[in-house]
């Protein structure tokens, strides 16, 4: 039986929409920036672009598309990010440690790769290898957003401190909503995805789970609650603190979330580093507080008497609601306030900051990776991670979905990651 055929404009347009996108996020920088690894977390944005064109060449075009000539065969190596079955690679710490291939070369391959999907599409292509472009286009969108993630990293450890962008960062004129609960009952729910439409293996299989009476706040936590935190000796109160989050902050010498500055009880003596340069926090005290790790989301909620929400209770309640929000293509690269003129609706669950779940990052009952390397893509993470939800500022709102699931380890706060409380329904 001959494979399904299908040539899709559709995907053809969608897929040179995104590869659109990432070159924009990079229209602010330059070839020596782009070269900057900051931290064994992150990568050169070089990196990014290559390894997205490699995530094509690999799984679609050397797979599907008979007598295909590689760009390089020397980059099926240098790209490859964590595939070990597809055989060794670079180790990550040192991805900018080769200044070879030049930013023009690595241009060059993304231009090559591009070319011949788009013949690839044009061509008619089987159901399986339009399933791969999809999933690729969403891979290379999850790549912008750590573009983004990485360059606000790398500019702050620059000692000078650039912006990302030479536009002001525009002041909330209004105050965050009053924080209220939303409530929902107790009950046995269907959540993750049913595969009707596209989503990663690690949302599937949709599946029952019993849900006890919850209450999950309307907003995000902002910045002025959180510094309330700190001025009540939240990061010497080793009370509030999981074990490891209390010798991290110790080790780490944390005393605030990433990209805060400044000394003393006051708001006034802060500032905070974003994508538009260094701003006093005192303007952004009612915007979501942002980059701060699990460990530090756990302890803020302890401090406040609530809880983080569990992934189910978050989707419970975001499932409902639109994909809206602050996002990617809203430009701003910051999180807003949540000024809703109705605050009893649900605010910010998508947008604004990725926000921290108490949930591990598991298989659902019934899980199942894909066949083959793209096994890889999510399952081998499946230890030490916790969940995070609704996606962030520098987040495609196209990528998004209620039923998807980030994943970091706790320590982690490079990421545009924030705070919603939840507590038993009283």
């Amino acid at each position: 039986m001959n494979p399904v055929m299908s040539s899709s404009p559709a995907l053809a347009k969608h897929f040179s929409a995104v590869r659109k996108q990432t070159e924009d996020l990079c229209a602010p920088l330059s070839a020596e920036d782009m070269m900057v690894q900051s931290s064994a977390d992150a990568s050169p944005v070089k990196w990014h672009l290559a390894h997205t064109s490699w995530f094509f060449e690999v799984f679609i075009l050397r797979e599907f598309v008979p007598g295909y000539r590689e760009f390089n065969p020397d980059f099926i190596w240098l790209f490859n990010s964590y595939y070990k079955s597809l055989g060794e690679h670079p180790e990550k710490k040192l991805r900018a440690s080769f200044s070879r291939p030049g930013l023009a070369t690595v241009l060059d391959y993304r231009c090559h790769v591009e070319e011949a999907i788009h013949k690839f599409i044009e061509s008619g292509m089987p159901l399986e290898a339009e399933n791969r472009i999809i999933l690729g286009v969403n891979h290379e969108q999850q790549h912008q957003e750590l573009i983004a993630t990485d360059i606000k990293h790398a500019l702050w450890m620059d000692p000078l401190h650039p912006a990302y962008l030479s536009t002001p960062l525009l002041r909330d004129a209004e105050a965050a909503q009053e924080l209220c609960w939303a409530s929902y009952p107790e009950g046995i729910r269907e959540v993750g995805s049913d595969g009707s439409s596209f989503c990663f293996d690690n949302e599937m299989p949709r599946h029952r789970e019993f849900i006890e009476a919850f209450r999950i706040a309307r907003r995000t936590v902002t910045c002025a609650e959180y510094f309330q935190f700190m001025k009540d000796g939240g990061y010497r109160r080793p009370e509030l603190w999981l074990s490891e989050g209390w010798d991290t902050i110790l080790s780490q010498g944390w005393a605030a979330p990433l990209y805060w500055h400044g000394h003393g009880d006051s708001i006034e003596d802060w500032s905070v580093f974003t994508m538009h340069g260094d701003r006093p926090l005192a303007e952004l005290a009612e915007t979501p507080v942002c980059h701060v790790s699990c460990f530090e989301a756990e302890a803020y909620a302890r401090a406040a008497g609530k809880r983080l929400p569990t992934e189910a209770e978050w989707e419970i309640a975001a499932s409902p609601l639109p994909i809206e929000g602050n996002l990617l293509e809203g430009a701003c690269f910051h999180p807003r306030v949540a000024a809703d003129a109705i605050p009893s609706i649900l605010s910010q669950m998508f947008g604004d900051v990725w926000e921290w779940t108490r949930s591990p990052y598991v298989g659902y009952p019934g899980y199942e990776s894909l066949p083959g390397a793209l096994g890889e893509y999510n399952g081998k993470f499946m230890c030490n991670q916790m969940v995070l939800r609704g996606g962030s500022v520098v987040t495609p709102a196209s990528h998004l979905r209620a039923t998807y699931r980030n994943f970091f380890a706790p320590p982690a706060r490079w990421q545009f990651s924030g705070i919603r409380l939840a507590d038993v329904e009283p």
